[in-house]
């Protein structure tokens, strides 16, 4: 029976039968409540029309009314046949117990360890019509088949990806995702995708995915033996085109943990600014060498997350620091630690060390850096013992030129 009252609802078709039922939140200021966001996020969720109705994820509590209104005024007075659970992250299963009071036939369909996970949140409750998926296998709703691909750890255990066969679309979960809300544009060629949203994509992807790249490479061959007209993140843009290629390059860059570019990022924490000194004077000296990108970075005040990014980003890195309280300076010791955690390698690194007495930086970094895998660590590391010295001048110049002539050489 088809609902009256007044309704603020957006959709978006993608397809005849596919109709986006999302929204955008740009009021969360912390992603996780960890990774801080300039312009909020998308929750993407996508109802299927056909014989069968069928939708594919749910969303976040924060734009829940929105999400209600579109979910009604796209069903048109139709019930809800299937819940496709790609994933089980509360900001997209948020609204699996209101779906099920509203519509009590609902089936939902995910694997062993999504149903596992939904007896975490919700208790055993919500179980009692369930359809179980394994790898390849299908649903049929009228003339659209889904078709299941598990892909687990990215970046939960019960992630799978759906198929539209007759659309080409991958519903891909929170694979592609990006940070950002949306300008109106639903798909990426509406707008300039590479301008709003590929620094956020690089910097969701490398914190949030950044740690499961072997899992991401066997997700992405699975895909690579598909037709895809369109890839449908549950965050962000849908995919298509050109810009849909270019994700599939840099998620293959990603999780190889293969640099992106030859360039370095500096990385530096300063208590008096002698360290900082050192590390703008290195930039300057790279620059002036041609060596670009250079990206510089404060590590006291600038999050974690964007350095993280240019760290996936770029092929060298160098981290200055002191001595504090006989160890590392703080802020330098958790980049560092995340850094290792979220499985980075294959970089070059050098290391600039401060410590006016009992000098330790150099020694923890060193520590730090060599538990990576195919670290290529430079063999000197320049000690300041409080401020740099004429001689010590000289070895920064020397630094300079030898991460200049590691660039040119691959």
């Amino acid at each position: 029976m088809k609902e009256e009252g007044i309704t603020m609802a957006v959709l978006r078709q993608l397809t005849k039968d596919i109709i986006w039922v999302g929204g955008s939140d740009r009021r969360l200021a912390l992603f996780e409540n960890l990774f801080p966001l300039t312009d909020g996020v998308t929750y993407n969720s996508f109802l299927i029309k056909d014989e069968k109705t069928a939708l594919i994820d749910t969303v976040d509590a924060a734009i829940a009314r929105e999400f209600w209104d579109n979910i009604k005024a796209a069903l048109d007075g139709r019930g809800l046949d299937y819940l496709v659970i790609n994933h089980m992250e509360p900001d997209h299963c948020d609204q699996i117990d209101t779906l099920l009071r509203l519509y009590p036939g609902l089936t939902l369909v995910g694997n062993a360890k999504t149903f596992q996970l939904i007896t975490q949140f919700y208790g055993d409750g919500l179980l009692t019509n369930t359809l179980p998926v394994k790898e390849g296998s299908t649903l049929s709703l009228g003339a659209h088949t889904l078709q299941f691909l598990m892909a687990p750890m990215v970046h939960w255990p019960e992630v799978m990806f759906t198929y539209e066969q007759t659309t080409g679309t991958l519903f891909s979960a929170d694979a592609f995702g990006t940070f950002g809300g949306f300008t109106g544009a639903l798909f990426c060629d509406e707008d300039d995708y590479r301008e709003l949203y590929l620094d956020e994509s690089r910097r969701y992807y490398t914190n949030i995915v950044g740690k499961y790249g072997a899992q991401v490479q066997r997700a992405l061959a699975k895909a690579a033996k598909l037709t895809i007209n369109q890839v449908c993140p549950l965050h962000g843009p849908v995919l298509r085109g050109e810009d849909l290629k270019l994700m599939l390059d840099k998620y293959s860059l990603w999780s190889s943990y293969t640099p992106e570019e030859r360039g370095v990022l500096i990385a530096y924490g300063s208590m008096y600014g002698n360290t900082e000194q050192a590390a703008h004077r290195l930039a300057a000296r790279l620059s002036e060498q041609g060596v670009k990108p250079i990206r510089l970075f404060d590590v006291s005040k600038t999050h974690v997350s964007h350095i993280v990014a240019q760290a996936f980003r770029l092929s060298h890195w160098v981290f200055a620091a002191p001595t504090y309280n006989l160890g590392l300076y703080a802020p330098m010791e958790a980049l560092l630690r995340d850094l290792a955690a979220l499985n980075l390698q294959n970089r070059d690194v050098a290391l600039i060390a401060n410590g006016s007495w009992a000098p330790a930086a150099g020694e923890v970094m060193t520590e730090l850096v060599s538990r990576m895998k195919d670290m290529r660590l430079h063999p000197d590391i320049l000690d300041i013992h409080s401020a740099l010295t004429p001689v010590q001048e000289n070895q920064l110049n020397a630094l300079a030129d030898a991460i200049a002539g590691s660039l040119t050489t691959p």
